[in-house]
């Protein structure tokens, strides 16, 4: 496939939702739709504000998106 639509378009968010599934949804069992929407909630927050990323140099996407001195500031 080549052009728009072509299947290396959605990697990133394919493996993002990869993570999320091993890490986060397949090592619980939920029991209400509202208990997902809000551990997802809570692991998005730890995966962009703690979670050190390797192919970030060890930092969090908040860190690189805002800059270390603006996460700093706002804490």
């Amino acid at each position: 496939m080549n052009g728009r639509g072509r299947a290396t378009d959605n990697i990133m968010i394919k493996r993002l939702w990869r993570t999320v599934k091993y890490d986060d949804i397949y090592l619980k069992e939920y029991e209400t739709v509202e208990q997902l929407i809000a551990d997802l909630r809570d692991y998005f927050d730890y995966y962009n504000n703690e979670r050190p990323h390797s192919s970030l140099g060890d930092r969090t996407p908040a860190e690189v998106y805002f800059g270390a001195s603006a996460l700093k500031e706002a804490a």
